[in-house]
């Protein structure tokens, strides 16, 4: 069995969507998005703005209150919420674990509602924590109690990917860890993507977490308004409006070096960086280049493809490169 050559994943329309509570409250006032298929897209906004509201509309947790929800042209308010659930992949903040299940029996939870044959079933979970690195014959007896935070985390991925899911969902799933550990799964977040296609909403209050993973960002309001839908690079060059300016903060022409590539076009002659200058990949950012010369003390970088210079990158041409991607970024 292949995990990684699977379901394609399904794009997802969020048409109108609303939700009202009995007593008045308003929690979402007619959300529409458009997701691409494969795409990940952050919800972020203040605290209490809708977004996990949002997330739990589209697996059924909670009920719209009008409104559409498509997955893959489909209309799924009306499906029985139970199956939809069944072919959903759901990553929630405190993992959420069965604690008297072991490691294995976990991953195998939804395949075995789902009916598959137990040798199906075996043989997908230890495939799946293959890919997350956590090798069956070392983990898989293990319960939650055993396993640090991390690791949970890694179990929960592993099982919302179990039944082969068009659609992921994520509510912030990496806040209830620590600074390094966060990173590390994040990193990890970003190799499963390459490694498995899904279409994927994931809910955070962390805009550098967002502009890490998300290929768009929706910034919501009070009652999950839309303020801009946008990628990462055209956020932070260009916000939307005086909201988004504010919550992306003075900061983000720092952010913005996160989500720049280094200009093949704007490189220097290689001698130009002088002899012993450090090395950096012609696929890093702007951010990964300017973080070497501070670390090293140099004021440039050769760039390499592969084992070959390129040519080099000083910090005055960082400054230069992030000016013109500005005035490139779509309007």
């Amino acid at each position: 069995m292949d995990v990684t050559a699977k379901h394609d994943a399904a794009p997802i329309t969020l048409d109108r969507l609303r939700k009202v509570y009995p007593d008045g409250t308003v929690a979402v006032e007619e959300l529409g998005l458009e997701i691409g298929s494969g795409e990940v897209t952050v919800l972020i906004g203040p605290s209490g703005c809708g977004k996990s509201t949002v997330l739990r509309m589209v697996n059924r947790l909670i009920e719209p209150s009008g409104g559409r929800i498509l997955i893959d042209g489909t209309d799924v308010t009306n499906a029985d919420p139970t199956q939809l659930r069944r072919t959903i992949g759901y990553v929630i903040q405190n993992v959420g674990l069965f604690p008297h299940q072991n490691v294995r029996t976990n991953v195998g939870t939804v395949p075995r509602m789902l009916g598959w044959e137990k040798g199906r079933t075996a043989e997908r979970t230890d495939e799946l924590l293959e890919l997350v690195g956590l090798p069956a014959a070392q983990y898989g007896k293990r319960y939650p109690h055993e396993l640090s935070g991390g690791q949970r985390q890694r179990v929960g991925f592993a099982r919302a990917l179990a039944a082969d899911p068009r659609v992921l969902l994520m509510d912030e799933p990496f806040s209830a860890v620590d600074p390094i550990n966060r990173g590390r799964l994040q990193d990890e977040f970003l190799r499963l993507r390459r490694a498995v296609r899904k279409t994927t909403i994931l809910v955070t209050h962390d805009l550098q977490e967002a502009i890490k993973l998300g290929d768009r960002i929706a910034v919501l309001s009070d009652h999950a308004q839309l303020q801009q839908y946008a990628t990462p690079a055209e956020l932070l060059a260009r916000p939307g409006n005086e909201f988004v300016e504010r919550f992306v903060g003075e900061d983000r022409g720092i952010m913005r070096l996160s989500v720049t590539p280094i200009p093949a076009d704007g490189l220097r002659p290689v001698a130009e960086a002088g002899d012993g200058a450090p090395v950096v990949s012609s696929g890093a950012t702007l951010r990964e280049a300017f973080g070497v010369m501070l670390a090293t003390g140099r004021g440039a970088v050769v760039v390499r493809d592969g084992d070959s210079p390129v040519g080099a990158l000083t910090a005055a041409d960082v400054q230069v490169a992030l000016a013109s991607a500005a005035v490139e970024t779509p309007a």
